[in-house]
């Protein structure tokens, strides 16, 4: 699932790219993304005509704002790409939405998975229709913090410390490749709990958070072998190349050459240094 850095690196490509640009037509091929919309034209009626002002993101969402009042809301879920095509391209299979301009191609939204969701309201309903979107934490690149807010917020609960970089209302954008590489920079365990950490470890693992997010998406995300992310343009990112310990199980930890390893928790695959990481 693309996480923070990856979302990141989508809004500004849509931002650059399609900021500006006045949508002609919708062409809606499945409903399966459209869960909250009744029908394909209830969907399409809110976009046709309006021009794209800008995206924003909120943790994983992305936001197309447009100059009639709505807002197009985009979640990726664990396969969905939106790319950037001219209107001639070949459509390529599991395409659900295609966005036509007047000028400059078209927008698509691709999911195989078809977990992703997009629909579109009007910007003051934003909160009723889609409340999910209030109730997540705070974006630890949109909404820096001082350290010792952060050390409040961590000591007022006691959790694993996995889970809680993994909990949307904790931390909005934060999902398994980057607690494990957040948890690896600030040596710390993923089963710590919470309560548990000196000054110092609430430090570094404050630092890490802000380092790993804005070096990922320095080096515009991470696609796996999967090459389930890809940016709107079609290219892969790179961070996946600076990971310490996600999807290296076997190999040697690049500060003391122990072995990196792979454990299953809570269903899901996490990866650590057990050298490293106390």
């Amino acid at each position: 699932m693309p996480e923070l850095p990856e979302v990141e690196t989508i809004r500004r490509g849509l931002d650059k790219d399609i900021g500006g640009r006045k949508i002609r037509s919708v062409d809606v091929k499945s409903m399966k993304p459209l869960k909250r919309h009744p029908n394909k034209k209830h969907f399409a009626a809110m976009l046709e005509g309006a021009k794209v002002k800008g995206a924003a993101r909120r943790g994983k969402y992305l936001l197309i704002t447009l100059d009639n009042g709505n807002v197009v809301v985009i979640h990726l879920g664990m396969s969905g790409q939106l790319r950037r095509a001219a209107n001639k391209d070949e459509v390529p299979k599991h395409t659900h939405i295609i966005i036509n301009f007047t000028q400059g191609g078209n927008l698509r939204f691709i999911d195989p998975r078809t977990f992703g969701e997009v629909f579109a309201v009007a910007a003051e309903d934003l909160g009723e229709i889609a409340p999910e979107l209030a109730e997540l934490g705070l974006d630890p690149v949109d909404e820096p913090i001082a350290w010792q807010t952060f050390a409040d917020m961590l000591m007022s609960r006691r959790v694993k410390l996995k889970p809680m970089l993994m909990d949307q209302k904790f931390l909005a954008g934060i999902g398994n490749i980057y607690s494990d590489e957040i948890l690896f920079e600030a040596g710390l365990r993923h089963d710590r709990t919470s309560d548990s950490l000196t000054t110092q470890e609430i430090r570094r693992l404050y630092r890490a958070v802000v380092e790993i997010l804005h070096d990922a998406i320095k080096y515009r995300g991470s696609t796996l072998a999967d090459g389930g992310y890809l940016d709107i343009a079609g290219q892969p990112g790179e961070f996946q190349e600076h990971h310490r310990v996600y999807a290296r199980d076997g190999e040697a930890c690049r500060r003391c050459r122990t072995p990196i390893v792979k454990a299953r928790v809570s269903n899901r695959s996490t990866y650590f240094c057990q050298q490293c990481q106390i």
